[in-house]
This record gives structure tokens, C-alpha cells and sequence, in this order.
């Protein structure tokens, strides 16, 4: 049994730590003075325009498996994504303020999929989960920012116009680079030893950068600053999210590595994406924020603990 539970935690850390020491690296080269938030800004679009699309394209060309034969595990991550979306817009209608229920809502659904979840299906599963993890990526990406659209319109009052965020989507950069790479597959394309040597070169660097880069740019401060429903939507978050995606994946029979990344996925703390639409949008920024760094603190410790316990039951 101790040998088991030694087993268990020892891969609960080859998942986890990397992104951790990650973070804590880029938040010391901050305090150091070595990089700073104009350095992060110009590396986080560097790693959201090429790097994680090529990252993304790559891993889907190279992959083994069938895309095709991920529907189940597709059909997983929206059940689980609307049930928490429905779930908190009825919660936040009873007990959160009407102009910051998008807000508790977002914090509730939208998992950081595209770094912090693809770094973590990477360090469990390798290439394999990296591929998998990219194209789940893409589709959650379209279906958190339609339901990010949805409740803050509602909770804001907002009367704009869908379609510039719809353009958005389909201008998006994982989203480009997971197409491309579907069609590749799809017509068998092959591309040029150099051009791949090229992108693998690229793709490396995608999820050191943003993890350098998110550590670099948290703010310790923010996480003990102006609690009010940040906390509990984020215990809410690293808790009930994480449970919910067991439940259905073992309800939805995945195999081992999609119910490995379907959980990982959810546990994922919030993305950084849903402040700059949170402010954007007008909606409360200050509490988006907090959210965001208390997830990301509190996830990893979480992510792990379940880890443990699905490697114990064999889930994993």
C-alpha cells in the first residue's frame, strides 16, 4: 500500500513540479530585476502568435492517435464546461451582485488549457498527451469565449454586437495552427525535414516562455487583497471543477489518457485571458485578478492531491 501511495506521489510530482519551479523561476528573475513587464508583454505575444500555434500544429501532425477519435473526450470536456457555466450562473443569481456574476461564472468554467493544462498533460503522458491536450484545447478555447460572451453580457448589460468577438475566434492563433495541422493530416501533407527541424525549434520554447512569463507577472499581494467571493470561487474552481471531470469521465468510459487529460484540464487554474475580457467588457478586473492568482497558487497544490488519489485507483 505505502509502495502504491510512493508511486502515486512520485508521478503527481513529475507532473506538477516542473510548472511550478517554472513559475517560481520567472518570479524570481522579476524580483531580480532581470525581466519585467514589458519583457513579458513582448514574450507573451511572441508565445501566443507563433510559438504555442506551432506547439499546437506539431504536436497534432506528429501524434500517433486518430483525431477523430477524440469526439468522446470532446463531448466530455463541453458536458463538463456547460455544467459548470449553468451551475454558477444559477448560484451567482442567488448570492453574487448581478455586475460581478460573469465574473464569479468565468472563475467558476474557464480553465488556463492552452499553458498550464498542456504543461501538465505533457509532463504526464509525453507527446501523446500533448497532442491530445492541443486539439482539446482548440475546441474549449471557441466554447469558453462564447460563454464568457453570454454571462458577462447578461451580468453587464452589455448590448454589443457578437460578431467582433466572433471574428476573434476565428482569428485566434491556436485556433489557426490546430486547422492547419488538421489539414495536413487530412490530406496527408508532408512537410520539409528543415521547415519541421525549424518548428520544433519554435514550439520548445512555448510553455517555458509563459510559465517564465507568469510567474514573472504575479502579483503576491493581489492573492491576500480584497478576498469578498474571489476565495470561494476559486475554492469552487480547484474543487468542484477537478470532481465534476472525474465523475463524467468515468460515466463517459475514457480511456486512460483522455480521462488523464480531460482532469487535467479542469484543474487547471483560470485563465489569464478571462481579466483581459473581464476588463474589456467593463466588468470588476480587481476581483478577475485575484482570482486568477489564487487559482494558480492554490491549483497546483490540488492538482496534485487528486493526482494521487486517481494514480492510487489506476485512473491515471
Amino acid at each position: 500500500m505505502f509502495d502504491q501511495f510512493l508511486n502515486a506521489f512520485n508521478f503527481a510530482l513529475t507532473v506538477t513540479l516542473p510548472s511550478i519551479f517554472l513559475l517560481i523561476f520567472g518570479y524570481l528573475l522579476n524580483r531580480l530585476g532581470q525581466i519585467d513587464a514589458h519583457f513579458c508583454h513582448l514574450a507573451s505575444r511572441l508565445m501566443f502568435n507563433w510559438a504555442l500555434p506551432a506547439l499546437l500544429f506539431f504536436a497534432i501532425i506528429e501524434s500517433k492517435s486518430a483525431i477523430t477519435g477524440q469526439g468522446i473526450l470532446l463531448l466530455a470536456g463541453a458536458i463538463c464546461a456547460l455544467i459548470l457555466f449553468i451551475g454558477a450562473e444559477i448560484v451567482a443569481s442567488f448570492l453574487i451582485k448581478k455586475r460581478d456574476r460573469g465574473v464569479f461564472v468565468q472563475g467558476i468554467y474557464r480553465g488556463n488549457t492552452a499553458i498550464i493544462g498542456l504543461a501538465f498533460c505533457a509532463n504526464a503522458y509525453g507527446i501523446e498527451g500533448l497532442s491530445v491536450g492541443a486539439v482539446f484545447t482548440g475546441v474549449m478555447t471557441v466554447l469558453y469565449n462564447i460563454l464568457a460572451v453570454i454571462t458577462l453580457s447578461r451580468s453587464l448589460d452589455s448590448k454589443k454586437s457578437l460578431l467582433p468577438v466572433m471574428v476573434n475566434i476565428v482569428k485566434n492563433p491556436l485556433i489557426i495552427g490546430i486547422v492547419l495541422a488538421g489539414l495536413c493530416r487530412a490530406l496527408k501533407i508532408s512537410l520539409p525535414e528543415t521547415l519541421v527541424q525549424s518548428g520544433h525549434y519554435l514550439s520548445s520554447v512555448a510553455l517555458p516562455l509563459a510559465l517564465i512569463c507568469i510567474g514573472a507577472t504575479f502579483d503576491v499581494k493581489a492573492v491576500f487583497r480584497r478576498f469578498d467571493f474571489s476565495l470561494w470561487t476559486s475554492l469552487a474552481r480547484v474543487i468542484i471543477a477537478p470532481l465534476l471531470a472525474v465523475i463524467i469521465g468515468l460515466c463517459l468510459g475514457l480511456d486512460k489518457v483522455s480521462f488523464g487529460v480531460l482532469f487535467l484540464m479542469s484543474s487547471a487554474p483560470v485563465a489569464a485571458a478571462a481579466y483581459v475580457m473581464v476588463r474589456a467588457m467593463g466588468g470588476n478586473d480587481i476581483a478577475m485578478a485575484n482570482i486568477v492568482a489564487l487559482t494558480t497558487v492554490l491549483s497546483m497544490l490540488t492538482t496534485s492531491l487528486w493526482i494521487v488519489i486517481l494514480r492510487m485507483f489506476n485512473l491515471m
